[in-house]
């Protein structure tokens, strides 16, 4: 393990999927209910597009290249990371097929979504239990931490207004705690008196 006094915590990274992994449920369900084309759904389908964007860039630019260069002599490993950027590029497509059936009123959206839903989960799936622990093993919590940087350093801190609040949507209490306490204590505090009821105003999924 690269540092051994201490495990990096992936509470930030399991809490973001369980986040993108709800959405894709709740699109779902207004699918069913025959609720998809309205405002507040079009509006967590943006808000979901937009985070998923965020997720991956930030891991191609500032997570994935610090692996790498780790793990030159260990083919296996790097066969793993050629995995997950081939896993990565497909879901592209499927999140256009999701938009334009969405933005069509195409009777096929239901499977659309169904598809994007079962690829996401399989690439967030082999991602934790196969990158992450390759992750632990090559970096130090210091360059985890460099990653985490850059995500909020790309959100801004507009984005991570809405960022933090949207993760913690849906979670159960124990998971809000634990998402929550993985933040400097200041995040909590702001997060409650100002953010997360910004986020609530703005009616994400509701159907």
């Amino acid at each position: 393990m690269a540092d051994t006094q201490q495990d990096i915590d992936f509470t930030i990274m399991y809490a973001t999927h369980r986040a993108f992994r709800r959405d894709l449920r709740r699109l779902a369900a207004a699918v069913e209910a025959g609720q998809a084309g309205t405002p507040h759904v079009l509006a967590g389908w943006q808000n979901f597009s937009h985070q998923l964007h965020n997720h991956h860039s930030v891991e191609d630019t500032a997570l994935w290249p610090q692996v790498e260069a780790k793990i030159q002599n260990r083919p296996d490993d790097l066969r793993l990371m050629e995995t997950m950027e081939a896993e990565h590029a497909e879901l592209g497509p499927r999140i256009d097929a999701v938009d334009t059936a969405l933005k069509s009123g195409s009777d096929e959206l239901g499977a659309k979504v169904q598809d994007l839903y079962e690829v996401m989960d399989h690439h967030f799936t082999h991602e934790e239990n196969s990158a992450l622990p390759l992750i632990q093993d090559v970096l130090t919590v210091a360059e985890w931490k460099k990653f985490g940087l850059a995500n909020a350093k790309n959100l801004g801190v507009k984005g991570v207004a809405v960022y933090i609040p949207w993760v913690a949507d849906g979670a159960s209490p124990q998971e809000q705690r634990e998402f929550l306490g993985a933040f400097p204590p200041p995040v909590k505090v702001v997060n409650k008196l100002l953010w997360e009821r910004a986020y609530r105003k703005k009616g994400l999924w509701k159907i």
